[in-house]
């Protein structure tokens, strides 16, 4: 019995291993053949030795028992003999159930007999076999399991097997006797003890195999060391090789290959287990060798497995074309290296991958307790020991092994040994990878493990290329060895244990002196280096990382013997002084919270690719600087004349006040940030950042300067400046402008009032022409000449002046043309928007508690689409000056004379508690998380122009803090099995009304009904009511009554929306009046109305 219980619910694992309890169960009808054919098939196969399973039990009308389904499992071949009266017994048909099963769950051999009948008859149940399933049929009232009798039947007849007919019944058996032989008599490969998750691996390889199809095909299996491609070789081996004419599995080829005459001993080995015509088989030299394969093998139908191969000579030497060998041939490779696969064109890749949680815990816990799960007291240590290991098989394996039997104080002690000194057993098959590399590509794996893992890609390869490590080149090989990948968002990784091997290899270099290895990331160890000074010349690189924030004390001389420093890189500590020499071979330089006033006189940073400084007392920085020709990255001030340089970060600097004047071109400049600096102003000679993309100003309260010419950069995309207390104004006169980047020419906060005259307008600069993001949120804009400044750039697409201090939106923004989305959250003191931008889509006024004016809302509502056809959503969210009310009676989008269809997009939300009234269906619900409402039809959709959709909805108590996110509200209109979705963001702090307007163009023309879902997935919200109303294109040519609106009201934000679809906004009139729009109600709108109750809601 295979495991003896140790895995019971590993199913398959008798599959790819020997341990079966028979070679051939035989299933028969005892009436038929018991005491002739089958009595002398088993007598055959026992004189030859094979172990067979034979019932001698008469049993009728019995269920199968389960000692004969256990003895179907326990065996490797099922021979089936299919006689005249088989089918007509039902013991003998879930017998045959049972053996397909276990042939496709655990890759049991089935050779069907056709015992005198052909196997036409059996596969389309004709004659004796049709007339036993009439039988059953009639006598089952079960049509499902005759129908899988039948099923199961015919898949069995399609089987190659052996056919009777009019031959000797001697010859018969002894043809049948010979197959058995040939497949018990092939030796099988030890898999593994406990081969968990090797069968979703088999499957996926099977399907790239292709084994029924008649052509060549070679399959890689790729991975790194450890992740069971030999395991899953050798299971594959054992699972298929029965039906080839030969077969061979070539184990250790980089091992074997090494040695002297490795290659023509593998070829030998092959040669023979493919012919076996002489155990004294010799080739005389590799390249006979090749000819022999080709010449003797080309005609065969052979299974080659070559296991770790790790240089394409070896391939190129066993197997090197597909022509070498037989149709119907399969060659397996297993290889650490994706560019050996590459170069060699095999026909499928398969990347073997880490077992997931589940499965490496099954794993680990079999070793370690005999049992799938853990032992309840070692739950806890057997998780860190799982995630240790990181789904690597061969880890799980070694640690549970040597952890098993052990006390929980042993198994704490050996798991924090890990975490310093790696098992010794997987770092020597680990390693072996590494040992294949050339001296350039180790470095880089060294870097990468002690530094860069999770950095992003492009990033390593700058700082590497500046190391002289030629990183494209490197990186890629280290990739197709399986010992890194880049993931999905370009960022390097590694397996944990491969880290941990590469660490291992550094620390080796001085076990005891850590001061004498190249690079250096321990905690422990960088303190006692630095502060000790115990440095020495070999140290390369070092990364501070230590457990918490802390200060380090560095020796005065720290940095003076360490002349070979390429990579300094300090994460969290606050460094006591700052280096008084730095190596100028330093590619990173990351000094973090460090005294540094100026840089050593010695460093001419030549190499340096990335210069960081996140707080500092710096004030000044030496002409040293200027000779940073290479530097790419920098979170610090001061750069004059670097070319290269991409990226400028300035935080924190709580010291620097002014910015440098820059002294050349740097074209490559694409992006800047300032957070938190406490510079005074920007120096007009930014217009050398003529490549320029992306400026973030952030929290500078000093800043009051900024160049005109910031103006004129024509690249810039996005510019943020925020949390300003004040922005700059223009000057009452513009000086004349001089070569770029000389004089400065600023806005100033202290030189002039607003002017927005078109003399003014036609001397400023042209609009920045790549501008499409602009950010003022925060600032000081009531004193500000902004909408002046910006001359109205066509290309801007998103403007936020959200928090800032405006109290009107002027009339002006409308030249904005090219402006889809204006986000003015929670303006406090804005009161009037005047007008729009003529494209805008989206404008976000959530918070807006002083807004009173705001015409163009009115003008959208009456659906007048001649103004802003394409604003598609207002947020008018907690504008509580608006007093907002629904009234019974209201002008429906129906009653609007015209065509609506471009004006029935969109939607609006306001403070509100009612579903307008004209709505011809409604739904009250109690606080609901969602709201469903319902028209039963049928409904002729091209009598319809659109529909529109109303929910009342309020905050969950105690949602709404400061800081909660927008919740998504959504709604789902599904009609005949069509759905289509609406969703807007919002977080309302009070009553809400929600009221949004949509075509019904993608729905079939008749529809038998139409349903419509509100929710929020996020549950921050609730619902109070819901409404639905039909627009009707009948009722498109009814007026408005003619008393609606008196001409003598003048109607500002609280009562100009109007009709805004069904919303009566009114304001307290001071002479009393409350004018409201009135619903000419047409006979169409009354007939759908009173429908109201029949309605499914």
């Amino acid at each position: 019995m295979a495991l003896q219980g140790a895995a019971s619910s590993s199913s398959s694992f008798f599959s790819f291993t020997d341990r079966w309890a028979y070679d051939v169960f035989l299933s028969f009808r005892g009436e038929d053949t018991r005491n002739n054919f089958t009595a002398h098939l088993y007598d055959a196969l026992d004189r030859k030795g094979i172990n067979t399973y034979i019932d001698y039990e008469l049993r009728r009308g019995k269920e199968i028992s389960q000692a004969l389904l256990k003895a179907i499992e326990e065996s490797r071949i099922a021979i089936i003999i299919l006689s005249q009266n088989y089918a007509s017994s039902t013991w003998c048909l879930d017998e045959l159930m049972k053996i397909l099963d276990c042939n496709k769950t655990r890759q049991q051999i089935i050779l069907p007999v056709f015992y005198n009948v052909d196997p036409s008859e059996v596969r389309h149940q004709r004659k004796s076999f049709g007339e036993a399933f009439a039988k059953h049929q009639h006598r089952f009232n079960d049509d499902m399991k005759v129908r899988r009798w039948k099923e199961t039947l015919e898949e069995v007849a399609n089987l190659s097997g052996f056919h009777l007919g009019n031959r000797n019944e001697s010859e018969f058996i002894n043809e049948i006797v010979e197959e058995v032989l040939r497949i018990v008599n092939r030796i099988y490969l030890s898999v593994a003890k406990y081969p968990v998750g090797i069968e979703s691996h088999i499957k996926d390889i099977n399907l790239l195999l292709s084994i029924g199809m008649n052509d060549i095909r070679m399959i890689g299996i790729l991975g790194v060391g450890g992740i069971g491609k030999t395991t899953i070789a050798k299971a594959i081996y054992n699972s298929i090789a029965y039906q080839f004419e030969a077969s061979c599995f070539l184990a250790n080829i980089r091992e074997t290959s090494n040695r002297e005459g490795g290659l023509m001993h593998l070829q030998e080995t092959l040669l023979y287990e493919i012919l076996g015509d002489s155990k004294n088989f010799k080739v005389g030299s590799v390249d006979r060798g090749i000819n022999v394969i080709k010449h003797r093998l080309c005609s065969k139908k052979i299974l080659l497995i070559l296991d770790d191969v790790d240089k394409l000579v070896q391939l190129e030497t066993l197997a090197g074309d597909h022509d070498w060998f037989g149709l119907g041939s399969r060659i397996i490779i297993t290889t650490r290296d994706q560019n050996l696969l590459t170069s060699h064109e095999v026909d499928s890749t398969y990347m073997m991958n880490e077992l997931d949680h589940d499965k490496a815990l099954q794993l680990f816990s079999l070793h370690a307790f005999k049992r799938e799960k853990p032992i309840d007291d070692f739950a806890e240590l057997t998780e860190d020991a799982v995630r240790y290991a990181g789904g690597l098989p061969l880890a799980l394996t070694v640690l549970g092994s040597d952890l098993k039997g052990r006390s929980i104080h042993q198994w704490k002690s050996a798991l924090d040994k890990l975490k310093r000194i790696p098992n010794k057993d997987i770092q020597m098959i680990l390693r072996t990878s590494y040992d294949g590399l050339d001296d350039n590509e180790k470095d880089i794996f060294l870097d990468i493990a002690c530094f860069f893992k999770t950095k992003d890609v492009d990033y390593v390869i700058k700082v590497l290329d500046s190391c002289r490590f030629f990183p494209d080149d490197g990186i890629q090989r280290l990739m197709d060895k399986c010992l890194m990948s880049v993931d999905e968002s370009g960022k390097l990784w590694m397996h944990d244990l491969l880290q941990d091997m590469g660490r291992e290899i550094v620390r080796q270099e001085s076990p005891k002196e850590p001061g004498k290895r190249s690079r250096l990331w321990f905690h422990e160890d960088v303190r006692s280096v630095l502060e000790e000074n115990t440095v020495t010349n070999k140290i390369e690189g070092i990364l501070i990382d230590l457990p918490e924030r802390d200060l380090i004390c560095l020796g005065s001389k720290a940095f003076m013997k360490m002349k070979r420093l390429r990579i300094f890189i300090n994460r969290n500590a606050c460094l006591s002084g700052g280096p008084n020499y730095l190596s100028n071979e330093l590619s990173l330089l990351d000094l973090g919270e460090c005294p540094l006033q100026s840089l050593p006189s010695n460093f001419h940073g030549k190499k340096l690719i990335d210069f960081q400084i996140r707080s500092s007392l710096i004030k000044e920085l030496g002409e040293g600087i200027k000779n940073f020709q290479n530097l790419k990255f920098m979170s610090f001030p001061r750069s004059l004349r670097m070319r290269s340089l991409e990226s400028l970060v300035l935080e924190d600097c709580s010291s620097l006040q002014s910015f440098p004047d820059i002294e050349c071109q740097m074209e490559c400049l694409r992006f800047i940030k300032f957070d938190q600096a406490p510079i005074k102003e920007l120096p007009s000679s930014i217009g050398y950042l003529t490549g320029l993309q992306d400026v973030y100003i952030k929290g500078c309260k000093n800043l009051i300067h900024l160049p005109t010419n910031i103006l004129e950069l024509q690249h810039l995309r996005n510019l943020c400046v925020e949390n300003f207390s004040e922005l700059v104004k223009l000057p009452k006169k513009e000086k004349e402008k001089e070569k770029r980047c000389s004089t400065p020419c600023v806005m100033s906060t202290e030189e002039c009032e607003i002017s927005s005259n078109e003399e003014l307008l036609s001397r400023l600069p042209p609009p920045l022409p790549a501008l499409e993001y602009l950010n003022l949120c925060d600032c000081v804009l009531s004193k500000s000449d902004f909408f002046t400044a910006f001359n109205f750039s066509s290309t801007l697409e998103t403007l936020e002046l959200s928090r800032s201090d405006i109290v009107i939106l002027p009339a002006s923004i409308k030249r904005f043309v090219g402006l889809r989305c204006l986000m003015l959250l929670d303006c406090k003191q804005l009161e009037q928007i005047l007008e729009l931008p003529p494209n805008i889509e989206e404008v976000f006024a959530s918070g807006c508690i002083s807004l009173e004016t705001f015409p163009e809302v009115s003008k959208k509502f009456e659906f007048n689409t001649s103004t802003l056809p394409s604003l598609h959503w207002i947020d008018l969210s907690a504008c509580n000056k608006m007093l907002v009310n629904i009234r019974n009676h209201v002008t429906n989008p129906s009653l609007v004379e015209g065509q609506l269809e471009e004006a029935l997009l969109g939607g609006i939300i306001f403070p509100g508690n009612r579903i307008p009234d004209w709505f011809s269906h409604r739904k009250e619900v109690s606080n609901s998380e969602s709201c469903e409402i319902q028209i039963n039809g049928p409904l002729y959709l091209d009598q319809i122009k659109g529909i529109a959709l109303c929910a009342v909805i309020g905050p969950i108590i105690g949602i709404t803090q400061p800081d909660t996110p927008p919740a998504d509200i959504s709604a789902k209109i599904i009609g005949n099995g069509v759905e289509r979705f609406l969703r807007e963001r919002t977080i309302p702090s009070m009553d809400h009304v929600w009221l949004e307007y949509s075509m019904l163009e993608s729905f079939n023309q008749k529809e038998n009904s139409l349903r419509v879902e509100f929710y929020c997935e996020s549950k921050m919200v609730f619902f109070k009511s819901c409404g639905l109303h039909l627009i009707n294109k009948l009722e498109e040519n009814v007026q408005v009554h003619p008393s609606v609106l008196p001409n003598s009201v003048d109607v500002e934000i609280e009562d100009s929306v109007a009709s805004m679809a069904g919303i009566q906004v009114t304001k307290r009139l001071r002479d009393g009046d409350d004018y409201s729009l009135e619903s000419n109600w047409y006979p169409q709108q009354k007939s759908v109305k009173s429908t109201h109750d029949a309605a499914d809601l």
